[in-house]
């Protein structure tokens, strides 16, 4: 073991360990420096990501709802007549034109009945005829008699006219053109007069109906854009125009009634398959959009990362912005960016502030 003793040292002995501790401390400090500076240069990092410039596009913002397709016209077919249905002339399923004849309800009675009419009239115009001559060129007879001639013919006239109406109604035709989706009656069967006995869909052009909520009352205007998508279709989109708007709310879901006209010549839409409907609320025509994954959720609220030219590099840059409606994974933005900024689309979430940016795709500069 090493003993120091407690023997005080001489004044120059002093000088010299103080200056061998001074130049000790010195020799230390240099690498302490230069270990800050490595330490500072180390915290700026380069973060390879995709950047978008910023162009103004059209942007429709869409008000989101779910309606019900329904045939553009729906008519249930009633006999004019009764009577034993006698023929049928177009099949289930079949395409009928407006005025086509769907079946034929039996006549026979009827015939008989207008040929005894017109038998009738025949007889009745003869006779006034010949009162007409005696009363006016031979002024034979009274004028009563001749009134009487000829209020007789017109009522036999028209009565035979009736009855030639009713039989023409025997054969039940198509009202509108259209699908016969439902026949209520076969040969043999017995209908009367105002019996529903067929049913006429038109589905050319379909309405999707659907309920507004009350609060875009005064947003949605008739002959508004709109388009449809249809889940079971694999998110087929069909194109429309809102054709009716309803002016009253209904009390219980608190929204009003609206219809969408859908070109429907492939027969695709099937009147009671559920849609998912966009009706337009607002267009613009130069609105800056960005995609939803660009924009990154902070506690204060939304930022993107636009890429700025420091010192020859590109650097990261935050930027707040204020969010709107969004579309098809597009964010409609108020405010923030501008046109011509270049905003980071990938690598956001390994970005922040100040980062030096290595743009490796999408749209470099």
């Amino acid at each position: 073991m090493i003993r120091f003793r407690n023997q005080a040292l001489p004044a120059a002995g002093v000088a010299v360990l103080a200056s061998a501790f001074a130049a000790a401390l010195a020799g230390c400090g240099a690498p302490a420096e230069s270990a800050s500076t490595s330490a500072a240069t180390e915290t700026t990092r380069t973060v390879s990501v995709e950047v978008m410039e910023v162009v103004p596009e059209a942007f429709t913002d869409y008000v989101r709802l779910v309606g019900v397709v329904l045939a553009n016209r729906d008519v249930t077919v009633a006999a004019e007549e009764g009577g034993v249905v006698r023929e049928l002339y177009a099949e289930k399923g079949t395409r009928v034109a407006a005025g086509q004849p769907i079946l034929k309800i039996d006549d026979a009675l009827l015939r008989a009945q207008l040929d005894q009419a017109e038998a009738n009239a025949r007889l009745a115009r003869e006779t006034y005829e010949r009162q007409r001559r005696l009363w006016e060129e031979e002024e034979v007879g009274s004028e009563l008699t001749y009134l009487q001639a000829r209020y007789a013919a017109e009522s036999a006239e028209a009565q035979a006219a009736l009855l030639a109406t009713r039989l023409e109604r025997t054969t039940v035709r198509a009202p509108i053109a259209g699908i016969l989706d439902a026949r209520a009656v076969e040969v043999g069967a017995m209908v009367g007069a105002g019996a529903p006995v067929a049913r006429i869909v038109d589905v050319s052009t379909v309405k999707i109906a659907a309920g507004v909520p009350e609060r875009y009352a005064g947003e949605i205007q008739s002959g508004a854009e709109a388009i449809a998508q249809l889940d079971v279709m694999g998110g087929r989109e069909f194109a429309g125009t809102l054709s009716f708007v309803g002016t009253a709310v209904d009390e219980g879901s608190r929204t009003f009634p609206v219809e969408i006209e859908v070109d429907n010549a492939d027969g695709a839409l099937v009147p009671g398959l559920v849609a998912n409907i966009g009706v337009a609320r607002q267009a613009l025509d130069a609105a800056i959009v960005l995609p939803q994954e660009s924009i990154v959720r902070t506690e204060d609220g939304y930022i993107v990362y636009v890429a700025v030219q420091r010192d020859g590099e590109w650097r990261a840059e935050a930027r707040p912005v204020v969010t709107g409606a969004s579309r098809a994974g597009l964010v409609l933005v108020g405010s923030g960016v501008t046109a011509g900024d270049r905003v980071v689309v990938v690598g956001q979430q390994q970005v922040a502030a100040g980062d030096v940016l290595n743009i490796v795709g999408g749209e470099r500069p």
